[in-house]
Parts: structure tokens; sequence; C-alpha cells
């Protein structure tokens, strides 16, 4: 599959298997998600990989949306960021942290559409709560999150996309 291909293959999954996801393929997309790039390569991020179920309830108490359920999936991934770590443009002081943060989730989103996994950014949780639940330093913050897992077949299509001729402009 070309890179085309496997960005048109990756949609937000909502309805997941509660199959166990082999470890070759956790290795993998983490892998994948470690390399990628951030600015002046500070990596400000740590990496949840939530598999234990009293963690997950955890999770649950922090995204109670109608339409997803955070009990279906055999893993959530939940990244951080570290504001000690990050780097901030010397003009304005703009803290990178957020887009660095969503390089490395999108990665792990397309690693794991390569491995015909499932996933769903989530960026609508309470911080706060989470913070508190997990017990989380100061200089971490958890910025987006999503489940992990094989979809089930009831998923809707991947919804459509803006012409390129609506989103591009040659100046």
């Amino acid at each position: 599959m070309n890179f085309l291909e496997l960005v048109k293959e990756r949609k937000s999954v909502r309805k997941y298997l509660s199959h166990e996801i082999e470890q070759e393929k956790i290795e993998y997309i983490m892998e994948c998600t470690r390399h990628a790039p951030s600015a002046v390569n500070r990596q400000p991020w740590k990496f949840l990989l939530i598999k234990d179920k009293e963690k997950q309830a955890l999770l649950k108490q922090c995204y109670q949306a109608q339409w997803f359920n955070v009990s279906d999936c055999p893993y959530y991934l939940v990244i951080l960021g570290d504001t000690s770590q990050s780097w901030k443009r010397r003009f304005d002081g703009k803290d990178h942290c957020d887009i660095d943060i969503s390089i490395a989730m999108e990665h792990f989103c397309l690693a794991a559409t390569e491995q015909q996994l499932g996933t769903c950014w989530v960026c609508a949780f309470d911080v706060d709560l989470f913070r508190k639940l997990f017990d989380l330093p100061e200089n971490l913050y958890p910025v987006v999150m999503t489940p992990l897992g094989y979809p089930d077949k009831e998923n809707g299509e991947r919804t459509p996309r803006k012409d390129l001729s609506e989103v591009v402009e040659v100046v």
C-alpha cells in the first residue's frame, strides 16, 4: 500500500472488537510513533499505553461521550505533553508541544491503520480530572487520546474531504 492509499484508508473508528492485539503490532506502532519529528528534536512527550482495566475505568471517568464506548478496546493511548522539554519559539514564545504531540499522534494512527487496527482522535475530555486520577507531575499534561483495537465491521465510511481546489491556494 502506498502512502496515499494508507492515508485514505485511515478513518475514525468508534466501534471495536475486544480481540487482543498481537505484541509485535503494538511494538511496531510504538516504534513508528517514537520516530515522529518534533521541534528542535525535543521529543516533549510521554506515551501512556493503557491496557489495565482499572486504569481504563479511570480513563472512562474523564471521557463520557454517548457516541463512543471507552470500555470496548483492549488498549488506549494517551499522549502527554512535557512543557519542561518542549521548544518555545524565540520571537513570540509559542510553545510547540501540542504541535509535536499532534505529529506523533498521527504517526500512531497511520501505523495502526497499516496494521489493520482502528483509532479515533479524542481531545474532548476532562484534562484536570485525568491529571488528578493519573497523578501527573506539573510539567506533564494530557493532550490527546485514542482507543486502539480491531475495528468492528459496523463502523461507517470515512468522512468526505473537501476538494483540493477548496483547500490549496498557490500564491
